[in-house]
């Protein structure tokens, strides 16, 4: 249906044209030479002139899968980055929106949004598994930095006690003297811990050895149990289970990886949609 939809659409404008020649119909849409004259004639390559219908094609069908999904660009998104372009120029909205030029940049700025939101959508998903990246990203590293995993009892309230801290001491001691007699930390903490992640057995995430009472835990001998410290949530006492050395730059090194792999991705989904669509490229016009 769609081939002869584009086949009727290029019968029934041929004359319209004239002389501004159709060099390829993607689904419904006619490119027309016009349309592309100024990245065309900046070239004499044929395979670049090629790259650029191309390049066109594939925006044509973001768009139109934006505008499916109800994720193209807001009247009130593009106004905006409208704004922010007469503000970087130096001139009012007003005087923006008088240029000869404004359609097309609209339209351009409309477009550019609705693909930025497609790729957004597309790749919200991306991840890429933690192990992973702290490979990849360690052996590229030039300072690394050290963390190290925990569990903790964190105990903020006793009852039926007037002095809470002495009471909460007292606590935490008598189950640390459990612990070092063999009692399980982690069933301790579910069971008597006062913080959320009693929930699985106290155990942290990855924490930096970059102060004072991280720097204490980080000293522990395996199953040894702490001195009693303060936290933002109360009192604790912990043990060191894990330790790792990573990149100080990890987050970033990390985002990078992400991004690559979303890159690919949707690079890949958007070679889906072309061979989905109906496409004719008109070599011969170039």
């Amino acid at each position: 249906m769609k081939r002869v939809l584009a086949l009727l659409f290029i019968l029934s404008t041929g004359p319209v044209f004239g002389e501004n020649i159709i060099i390829a119909v993607v689904n419904n849409t006619v490119i027309t030479f016009n349309s592309l004259e100024p990245l065309l004639t900046d070239t004499s390559s044929k395979d670049h002139k090629v790259d650029i219908i191309n390049q066109r094609i594939n925006d044509i069908l973001q768009v139109e899968r934006a505008k499916e999904l109800g994720i193209e660009a807001s009247l009130n998104d593009v106004n905006l980055a409208l704004l922010e372009i007469s503000k970087s120029n130096n001139i009012s909205l007003k005087q923006l929106k008088a240029y000869p030029e404004f359609l097309p940049l609209e339209n351009e700025v409309s477009e550019k949004i609705s693909i930025l939101n497609l790729q957004r959508y597309i790749t919200k998903d991306v991840t890429i598994d933690e192990n992973k990246a702290i490979n990849i990203c360690s052996k590229k590293a030039t300072n690394t930095i050290k963390q190290i995993k925990i569990a903790q009892i964190i105990i903020s309230e006793v009852e039926n006690s007037n002095d809470q801290d002495t009471a909460i001491n007292r606590f935490l001691k008598k189950l640390s003297k459990h612990i070092s007699k063999g009692a399980s930390f982690e069933g301790f903490a579910k069971l008597h811990s006062q913080h959320s992640s009693y929930l699985n057995g106290g155990i942290t995430d990855w924490i930096e050895v970059d102060n004072p009472t991280i720097e204490l835990l980080d000293s522990l001998k395996d199953n040894e149990v702490s001195k009693i410290y303060l936290t933002d949530f109360g009192f604790a006492i912990g043990i060191k289970l894990e330790e790792r050395f990573v990149s100080s730059n990890l987050k970033q090194c990390t985002e990078k990886l992400i991004y690559l792999k979303a890159e690919k991705f949707y690079s890949n989904w958007v070679n889906g949609l072309r061979e989905k669509a109906f496409i004719k490229v008109y070599h011969d016009a170039l």
